[in-house]
């Protein structure tokens, strides 16, 4: 299991990247990968600090995401990111950079605008319908859905967990995850 990957988390906001990605981290870590996280907020705050959100700043950040992520995937690391990035051209780039050294897998977060608004702890959907915050993702700035993802989780109806085992299946079958069966066995000679 040396081989590095990373894994995409796209969607909405409050559609549950996070949620996941911080169930699916502890799960690869119990089966002997190192895990790196790469949060849309933690990034923004470290990495991307001073970025707006016009578009040209969205693809910068997602952009310098992409480039981190392939550095730590030619590593052999796993790395997990959580980002929104509605623009499918920046996650077609982020995909090319992580693929030069390793595996790219896009999870595309799937919940509609009206989930997202209920779950918002933020009240941030609320400000952007009264046109309190602009270019909000989803409201008034576009989510471009991915239409090659190779896991699609829909988290109005499934749960968290059910949300990771689908992850998890994806990640067994191209061999990045050792299958929770396997995990205490010996490595294969």
């Amino acid at each position: 299991m040396r081989n590095g990957f990373t894994l995409w988390f796209t969607g909405l906001s409050g559609a549950g990247k996070t949620t996941i990605a911080e169930i699916v981290g502890p799960e690869l870590e119990r089966r002997g990968r190192i895990v790196e996280y790469l949060d849309g907020d933690a990034v923004r705050q470290h990495l991307s600090k001073g970025l707006g959100f016009s578009k040209e700043d969205r693809d910068t950040n997602i952009e310098r995401v992409g480039w981190v992520a392939s550095r730590i995937t030619r590593q052999g690391g796993a790395v997990i990111v959580s980002a929104i990035s509605p623009y499918a051209e920046t996650r077609a780039k982020a995909r090319e950079m992580v693929e030069e050294y390793g595996r790219f897998v896009e999870v595309h977060i799937d919940a509609s605008v009206d989930a997202c608004a209920e779950r918002d702890v933020k009240g941030l959907y609320a400000k952007a319908f009264a046109g309190e915050i602009t270019q909000f993702t989803g409201v008034d700035d576009p989510y471009e859905e991915p239409d090659d993802a190779e896991v699609v989780a829909d988290t109005v109806v499934l749960s968290p967990d059910e949300s990771v085992a689908l992850v998890m299946t994806e990640l067994e079958r191209i061999g990045v995850a050792r299958p929770a069966d396997l995990v205490g066995a010996p490595p294969p000679p």
